[in-house]
């Protein structure tokens, strides 16, 4: 555990550094308003900040359950991976569970089950490939009365008083879009768009801008897909009172549209994916939503798809009145690493070099964190094109070059030598680079290889590997008072082998899985941290701390290999969920951690408190007034314990 006595932190450094803080105006981004989370990211920009200041240095040793609410029930059978961050208006706490994604509406004092809604079972659901109870809703007004609105696995789009429950009616449908209608296929009325297309769903919530939701969506895991067609993730706008559908952007161009020549002969026709699975952000003021997406259909393999591929792996800028393109930025061309845009961007407002910017910065798994002016999409600071090793599989064409960030530093590792490898004692180094040498090792953009290739190697190192780097059970946030931006990363590695197999697909090839391998005697394969969380003040770009996601794994900790051996908190291999408010930075250890919630001090990273939890959590916390009581609210679940939501609060005075 961490050392306790970091909870005694000095009070009076610590109100001068608070002080220091919050020199610095807001003219932007403000974070959650009137002391609620109507967002998923806490508020459009998702900035996962909260002026609230109930819960401060001095007290948030205090803190303690103040109540449990329990999801076992709202599916067929339990889950024990909660995503759901809720949403708090007015008094009521908004979430998903369940694997048919039930909405339900709780007391947010007391977790009194107020009203539950969920859709019938029909085919498309059973189908989904995301079948799980979601990341959450979203929360709009029409004439002054709240609105929930649902993406549900077979996804259709629901609109529910936030009141009642119930279906609003004048919406689509009796209160229901059909989501697949629009996308260019015929849809059946019971089994939608036919699977030899290909299958979309979603499990992010949509955002609503200027009464206009913005709808993404999703699909199965690229890892190893069937075949190379899939649905393409276009991007929609709909009117919120009526659910018709205003616009369309097309995320793979069609012919005479921008981008449309970065596809190579007729790969536009059949490929899919570049869906914009992580929710996205918006500047209502600016009428801007920001989509990020993923890669193209082949996680691994490009060689069906020639070209950059855009919209792939970028973030988009749209106007939300007529979902025209603004601006955009390809993180990774022709993207075969499986670098996806993982969490929604987060909206600040920074001074650099004396110039006030309303910004957008953008976590990604390859560890780097892209600052724009959110107007234009001008990079803060440049990117350098530098040339990248090109790959010898049969079929692929990677791109010569790809785009490298300048400033800030990575916040996480990227590529692999043998320098990385862990190094507790020369015995286990000696044998981490005999496991290592079954594979290629490079920097960032070594391209993937085959299981069987001609040298003899094995497959090729990923670094980051498929969990990032950043990712969306931790994502980022930031402090709007002080531009400083906080994010989760795991050093977390891919070994990509390649293979040809027709028997599960009919793509030439694809990949065996994104996961790593062991280490020596089943110790990690690299040097801590295992995860981390990451302080940079975005008014310079400069790291202001790193600190470890956690203490060092009993299974470090206590190996024999290690008796004797003073190892220091090596982090666990987690995305430590954020959440920061006028006085502190908070997070859980995540999935792969262990139950503890902890409190920091947002300057310099030291930990001010530590309460244990009933499990892990597993995706960001969340915060609420409510009644003169702020309330920090996670999810959390863990093999065994099935999902359930946690709130904490400061105990009653006497």
């Amino acid at each position: 555990m961490i050392n306790r006595l970091n909870k005694r932190v000095n009070r009076v450094c610590w109100l001068l550094n608070f002080s220091i803080i919050i020199l610095v105006p807001l003219t932007g981004q403000h974070g959650a308003s009137k002391g609620d989370w109507s967002y998923w990211g806490g508020d459009a920009g998702s900035t996962r900040y909260s002026a609230l200041d109930q819960i401060n240095g001095e007290n948030a040793k205090d803190l303690e359950i103040a109540w449990r609410w329990y999801s076992a029930n709202y599916g067929p059978i339990p889950e024990f991976y909660f995503r759901a961050t809720p949403l708090e208006v007015n008094g009521v706490v908004y979430t998903v569970a369940g694997e048919r994604r039930a909405v339900v509406a709780i007391d947010a004092g007391t977790a009194e089950t107020l009203w539950m809604w969920r859709m019938k079972d029909n085919p498309r659901w059973e189908k989904s490939p995301r079948r799980f109870s979601g990341r959450g809703l979203a929360y709009a007004e029409i004439d002054g009365k709240g609105k929930i609105i649902v993406i549900t696995p077979g996804y259709y789009m629901a609109l529910l008083d936030a009141s009642t429950g119930r279906l609003v009616l004048e919406f689509g449908d009796n209160g229901i879009v059909d989501l697949q209608i629009g996308l260019g296929f015929d849809v059946d009325p019971v089994h939608g768009i036919d699977p030899k297309y290909g299958l979309i769903t979603h499990g992010s919530p949509p955002i609503v801008v200027n009464d206009i939701i913005v709808v993404g969506n999703a699909h199965g895991r690229g890892y190893y897909p069937k075949q190379k067609e899939n649905i393409p993730g276009h991007i929609r706008g709909y009117n919120i009172r009526t659910g018709n559908q205003l616009w369309i952007f097309h995320v793979i161009p069609k012919p005479g549209e921008f981008g449309h020549d970065t596809w190579e002969g007729d790969s536009w026709t059949y490929t899919g994916n570049i869906s914009s699975w992580a929710p996205p952000s918006a500047d209502p003021k600016l009428n801007i939503v920001y989509i990020p997406t993923d890669c193209p259909t082949g996680d691994y393999y490009g060689g069906h798809r020639h070209g950059d591929n855009l919209y792939g792996t970028s973030l988009v800028a749209l106007d939300v009145k007529t979902g025209k393109k603004l601006w955009h930025q390809q993180f990774v061309k022709h993207d075969i690493w499986n670098y996806d845009t993982p969490t929604a961007p987060n909206l600040l407002d920074i001074t650099v070099k004396g110039k006030r910017i309303q910004a957008i910065v953008q976590a990604t798994k390859q560890g780097w964190a892209y600052v724009f002016d959110r107007r234009t999409g001008k990079p803060v600071w440049p990117f350098k094109e530098q040339k990248v090793a090109s790959s010898d599989v049969p079929g692929e064409k990677t791109s010569p070059t790809q785009l490298f960030l300048t400033w800030p530093p990575p916040f996480e590792l990227q590529g692999i030598t043998e320098n990385d490898l862990i190094n507790f004692t020369p015995e286990l180094h000696a044998q981490a680079i005999e496991l290592a040498s079954k594979y290629r090792m490079g920097p960032i953009f070594t391209p993937p290889s085959l299981a069987e290739a001609p040298d003899g190697t094995q497959g090729t190192f990923v670094m980051p590997g498929a969990n990032g780097g950043a990712n969306i059970p931790g994502g980022a946030a930031v402090d709007p008072e002080t531009g400083i931006f906080y994010v989760a990363s795991v050093k977390g590695h891919s070994v990509i082998r390649l293979v040809n197999d027709p028997e599960k697909s009919s793509m030439r090839y694809i990949s065996l899985g994104p996961g790593g391998i062991r280490g020596p005697q089943g110790l990690p394969l690299l040097k801590p941290p295992y995860g981390r969380i990451v302080a940079i003040d975005m008014n310079t770009g400069e790291h202001l701390w790193n600190i470890p996601n956690g203490d060092t794994p009993a299974s470090v900790k206590e190996h024999p290999a290690l008796e004797g051996i003073e190892i220091p908190a090596t982090g666990k291999n987690s995305h430590a969920g954020l959440l920061v408010t006028k006085t502190l930075l908070f997070s859980g250890e995540g999935r792969g951690g262990d139950p503890w919630f902890r409190a920091y001090d947002k300057k310099t990273g030291e930990v001010i408190a530590e309460i244990e939890l009933p499990a892990q959590t597993n995706h960001p916390p969340m915060t609420y007034m409510h009644n003169g009581k702020q309330y920090i609210v996670m999810p959390v679940a863990a093999a065994g314990h099935p999902a359930e939501l946690v709130a904490l609060a400061l105990p009653d005075k006497e």
